[in-house]
């Protein structure tokens, strides 16, 4: 007889298993922690996902649909709906602490913390991931991505980006 019980599974696991995602353009962090996963619902072996891409037009949200499916399949869940919202609108905010430290810790500067003031944050120093330093020149207002500003630190003369504050 084949076993077709529908496991037990719990909100705070399947959490849990978001968080190993990873993004595919900053792999040092999970969705999770970068704020893109925002409702997880849970039903008759189904899962209802949402997430918030960072930019309108983001070209890796097909990517992430398909990683977080398959990573919950493997839970043991059937069906896995991954939904794309973009209300509200993602925000550099929604950026958990421990993902703005390993962000560091790869030579990417996290967003400033902005409250809705980006002028102020704009005008601020940079500081170098590598040395601390606040000697840094912009030197591109886009980087890698849409989503980075490239800069050189004037002290150790290292290049990095600035994840921008959205």
């Amino acid at each position: 007889m084949v076993n077709t019980a529908v496991p037990t599974i719990t909100m705070a696991e399947i959490w849990a298993a978001l968080d190993e995602v990873p993004d595919p353009e900053l792999p040092v962090v999970s969705l999770v922690e970068l704020g893109i996963v925002r409702t997880v619902e849970l039903g008759d072996n189904a899962a209802k996902i949402t997430i918030t891409p960072t930019f309108s037009g983001c070209p890796a949200y097909e990517v992430m649909s398909a990683q977080i499916e398959k990573r919950v399949k493997q839970m043991g869940i059937a069906h896995v709906d991954v939904r794309v919202s973009h209300n509200p609108p993602w925000t550099s905010e929604w950026i958990t602490e421990p993902a703005r430290q390993k962000l560091k810790t790869v030579g990417l500067v996290p967003p400033p913390r902005h409250s809705g003031d980006f002028i102020q944050v704009l005008i601020d120093p940079v500081a170098c991931p590598h040395c601390d330093s606040e000697n840094t020149t912009l030197k591109n207002s886009f980087g890698t991505t849409p989503c980075r500003m490239i800069y050189t630190c004037n002290n150790c003369l290292e290049p990095f980006e600035l994840f921008k504050p959205l």
